[in-house]
């Protein structure tokens, strides 16, 4: 059953130290929630992000093997302006990552470096909101996220990992799932808006080539009026809203 669109969001648990965010490309946590992230640095929690791909085939006019660099370091520039100094790459091709047990443990070795109480991703359906098609790597990634933080906590999933001296970690409270059509909370991102701006900007080379709009227009009116939409349901706070799975 899709939750009541008028139904109130609840502020996010805050009694947390550490964050892992999974996502599937750069630019993925700029569009997402990254307000909320310069809030939690802010407040002295770590966070750390982890990509599967280098984003390498997402700009029609660059050769991957130009562009994949490229967007690494757009990436490692946008997660500095938020706070963010650990970010990983995977190394899964962009626009073919297969939901499968490779993804899984190599999400769950991500999560037993890291050791986070919280983990993010991004929307694992089919749709945005039964508007616009999901992509194939969000779906998996998302999907292969979730799972994982399940296969992080048992050792005889992937025992190798603990052969590497990745032992368990029972440690994840929550999964949090950015750009849900069913969002449950939300984190005030007034503190952080300025910042997630900057943040998305650092990706330049990719919305240069996604729109013809002035890049800083784009990224700031696009934050503004998801933030804005979203706080409606928020005390009328603009807000970046979860999906939130206990576990």
């Amino acid at each position: 059953m899709t939750e009541p669109t008028s139904t109130p969001l609840k502020p996010m648990p805050d009694d947390w130290r550490r964050a892992l965010a999974v996502v599937a490309h750069p630019d993925d946590l700029e569009y997402g929630c990254s307000a909320a992230i310069a809030a939690w640095t802010d407040g002295g929690r770590e966070v750390a992000y982890v990509l599967a791909t280098r984003g390498e085939a997402g700009i029609d006019t660059l050769e991957p093997a130009q562009c994949g660099p490229l967007r690494e370091q757009e990436q490692r520039a946008g997660a500095a302006v938020v706070g963010v100094s650990e970010v990983e790459f995977l190394g899964h091709r962009d626009g073919v990552i297969e939901y499968g047990t490779a993804l899984r443990r190599d999400i769950a070795a991500a999560i037993r470096r890291h050791r986070p109480e919280l983990v993010i991703t991004l929307n694992h359906r089919d749709t945005w909101g039964g508007v616009a098609w999901n992509t194939p790597d969000h779906v998996a990634v998302g999907r292969a996220t979730l799972d994982a933080a399940a296969d992080a906590d048992n050792r005889w999933i992937f025992p190798e990992l603990a052969e590497q001296g990745l032992e368990p970690w029972n440690g994840v409270r929550w999964v949090a799932v950015a750009g849900s059509a069913t969002p449950t909370h939300a984190v005030d991102a007034t503190p952080g808006l300025e910042r997630a701006a900057r943040s998305l900007l650092e990706h330049r080379t990719y919305i240069e080539a996604l729109t013809d709009e002035d890049p800083e227009t784009y990224a700031r009116g696009f934050l503004t009026a998801t933030a804005k939409a979203t706080g409606e349901r928020f005390g009328g706070t603009p807000a970046v809203a979860f999906e939130l799975f206990s576990r």
